[in-house]
């Protein structure tokens, strides 16, 4: 018999709400971790994201958690990314107010004096960033002395942000008798040193596999020039619909970004140099399918949880193979298969034939070929021209724009698409005329038209 949230010891407001959001069965990573935690017992879980974990530390510590008085939370729930804090108040929000407690996420490019004035009326749980924590400690905006629950999570990232001093830091300012919960993709290194400072006995659990599946995605390495990117990357988006495009700079992104829509593809983009709120909207009109291209730097790599993302695009190439796998894996998630496309200048053929070999694939450097990959039903569509703001000059304000582009005037892009399926090339006229069918290549030569 299938377990249900009832039988781990989940309160019946906490699972109505769960039922009105369509979660009726507790994942893998749920039975396991909730009757653990149900017990005050510390935790260290090794899960991917997209496994459940949030859920699997959110609905114990949301039963657990006691009220709290003004300016000392109860509990805290540490993330290494804003986006990440996000995600996680996206999802314990409802469940939380259904307990009658009050969640509040702290990180920095947002406002002190809302988070001020928060922890005045009282919160109880607490997603935050360490830096921003630490900043509101030393301006005695609260304490940590009533804390009794922590979770951290993506314990692995924050290694490799280099959290771990602040990190520590926070943990030796909460509660000595508390409970400590730690999830991570790994449990080696720098975790391990963590686990074994600041958790009692804890109990090990071990979801899905120890490392990213490289076998779940098909990979493909196209060598092409710089100035073909863009182009390629278009016609891959229009092939098989949601897309992340990452990129190694602030600026690649914005430069990019902007390529492709000026080839017919929505775009959000996300970066470190944007605003909180543009980030926000961002992800939000890439996850609500508004736009069909994420384009990103490695900040999105990890914690994002995005679903049916088909395909993506190393437009430039990641910085060694566990940056490989972190950005591959926003693909093929939770069972499902996916395309992994590297666009390869010949000069950087032979760090990723580095990387190939140390995630464990082999695969041919060939121009790009769409007869190569994967059959896709999606179909393309021309998107409507953006609305312009009708109080702003017409300018070039790229990035500021609540999650989309500035538009480009009239009826378009000039390049964008009109029907369905793969992209066209010569014979039957542009590929950016639309139409269905895998790509066609002028008298039926094999070489690349890029």
């Amino acid at each position: 018999m299938t377990a249900q949230f009832s039988d781990l010891g989940i309160h019946g407001d906490i699972i109505q709400v769960l039922k009105k959001q369509g979660i009726l069965e507790p994942f893998e990573v749920q039975i396991e971790a909730i009757p653990e935690a149900m017990l005050g017992n510390d935790i260290c879980c090794r899960a991917p994201t997209g496994s459940g974990k949030t859920l699997a530390f959110g609905l114990p510590l949301i039963t657990r958690c006691k009220r709290a008085k003004p300016h000392l939370p109860t509990a805290l729930i540490l993330t290494p990314t804003r986006e990440l804090a996000e995600q996680i108040c996206t999802v314990l929000i409802p469940l939380a107010a259904a307990a009658d407690l009050d969640i509040l996420s702290v990180y920095g490019g947002t406002s002190y004096n809302k988070q001020f004035s928060a922890l005045e009326r009282g919160i109880d749980i607490l997603v935050a960033c360490p830096g921003r924590l630490i900043d509101l400690l030393n301006q005695n905006a609260l304490s940590l002395e009533e804390t009794e629950i922590v979770v951290i999570d993506e314990a692995d990232r924050m290694a490799d942000m280099g959290f771990m001093e602040p990190v520590c830091e926070i943990l030796d300012e909460c509660a000595r008798e508390r409970q400590t919960i730690l999830f991570s993709a790994t449990l080696d290194d720098d975790v391990a040193k963590l686990i074994k400072k600041y958790q009692k006995t804890p109990s090990k659990i071990e979801v899905g596999p120890k490392e990213i599946s490289m076998e779940t995605m098909k990979h493909f390495f196209w060598l092409t020039k710089n100035s073909a990117k863009s182009e390629i990357s278009s016609d891959i988006v229009k092939t098989f619909g949601r897309t992340i495009v990452f990129c190694r700079t602030r600026a690649g992104v914005d430069r990019v970004a902007e390529e492709l829509e000026d080839l017919g593809i929505r775009v959000s983009d996300l970066h470190g140099g944007l605003t909180q709120g543009q980030r926000n909207n961002a992800m939000k009109d890439f996850a609500n399918g508004e736009n069909l291209a994420l384009v990103a730097t490695d900040v999105a790599a990890r914690g994002i949880d995005i679903e049916d993302v088909k395909v993506v695009i190393h437009y430039d190439p990641p910085e060694n193979s566990k940056a490989y796998k972190h950005r591959s894996g926003r693909t093929a998630r939770a069972g499902a298969n996916g395309v992994v496309i590297s666009l390869v200048q010949k000069p950087q053929k032979r760090t990723l034939t580095h990387i190939q070999k140390q995630v464990g694939i082999r695969a041919q450097f060939t121009p790009p070929d769409f007869e190569e990959l994967p059959e896709s039903n999606y179909k393309y569509h021309r998107p409507p021209p953006r609305k312009r703001p009708k109080s702003r000059p017409q300018q070039d304000n790229r990035g500021r724009r609540g999650g989309g582009r500035p538009q480009r005037g009239g009826g378009g892009s000039r390049r964008d698409g009109g029907g369905g399926g793969r992209p066209q090339r010569g014979g039957g006229g542009s590929r950016r005329d639309g139409g269905g069918g895998r790509p066609q290549r002028d008298g039926g030569s094999r070489r690349s038209r890029y």
